[in-house]
């Protein structure tokens, strides 16, 4: 039986179905508020993820918006709760801001991991001495025992590639990424004979984006594509991130562009066993 999915996408996908189950019974916010007797802002949050949901208005939505008691109670089977999440990912919520634990919690749910990195090796592969020399660039600095604990959390992150049934990892990497001597040169030394190590597992593929291709569709930003097993494969998504933190892209059209442009890269990028024999050469 495969895994039953975290508790950050099976929320996720509560909240898509009953906004959608609100707009297809042609109810407004304000009048499925009055439906409930509730406030038309606490809908509104409730839609946005901002409000938590008991079952009792899980079910109150269900029977307002007409679905049949099988529906009502598939959504309440997605508000059930575990055990809880692993403790490095209750650490990761403490330490790390909202809007990457988010990005960290659903990927968690992945079954299949596309990004594209034009400056930094992705985090899923960075080895400690790397990911530590990028936290040291932080603004404003992080204090050590902050710095120690944002390393200790991203490499225990990449426990989900020694899982019985990992993601399927597929990355473009910028050649920009290997040439920059991020941490000096043994840190990166280190990271590029570490990428050469997981690009020999059969669930990674690691592309190497050369110089030598000039322009190309993915100039503009690094992006990540999460696309999750059957069952929650309408909840796709797409993270960008910059400085002031993640932006998502969810619409199916946006979902199609990404992987439009990832495909496009790929196909420029060197082939999986050429970009290994680089990776082994300057490391």
């Amino acid at each position: 039986m495969a895994p039953r999915p975290g508790s950050t996408l099976r929320r996720r996908k509560l909240v898509k179905k009953l906004t959608e189950a609100r707009k297809a019974a042609g109810l407004s916010i304000r009048q499925l508020a009055a439906e409930m007797d509730l406030q038309p802002g606490t809908v509104s949050k409730i839609e946005t993820g901002k409000q938590g949901l008991t079952v009792r208005n899980i079910k109150s939505i269900g029977r307002a918006t007409g679905l049949t008691k099988a529906g009502i109670d598939e959504l309440v089977n997605l508000a059930a709760t575990d055990d809880g999440d692993d403790d490095w990912l209750v650490e990761f919520r403490r330490t790390m801001p909202e809007w990457f634990t988010l990005y960290a919690a659903l990927e968690q749910d992945a079954e299949e991991i596309w990004t594209y990195g034009s400056e930094l090796v992705h985090g899923l592969v960075q080895t400690a001495g790397y990911a530590e020399a990028l936290a040291r660039t932080s603004v404003p600095p992080l204090d050590e025992d902050s710095l120690r604990r944002s390393v200790s959390l991203r490499i225990d992150r990449q426990a989900i590639l020694d899982h019985e049934d990992p993601p399927r990892l597929r990355i473009v990497v910028n050649e920009a990424a290997i040439r920059r001597p991020v941490g000096g040169q043994e840190v990166m030394r280190a990271q590029l004979r570490h990428l050469a190590s997981l690009a020999d597992r059969p669930g990674i593929e690691l592309r190497l984006l050369p110089f030598s291709v000039g322009a190309h569709p993915g100039m503009k930003s690094d992006f990540t594509v999460l696309r999750f097993p059957a069952g929650f494969d309408d909840m796709d998504c797409v993270y960008l991130e910059n400085a002031n933190g993640g932006v998502w892209q969810e619409r199916p059209q946006d979902i199609d562009h990404y992987t439009t442009i990832f495909t496009g890269l790929r196909d420029l990028a060197l082939p999986p066993s050429t970009t290994h024999a680089v990776l082994a050469e300057l490391g």
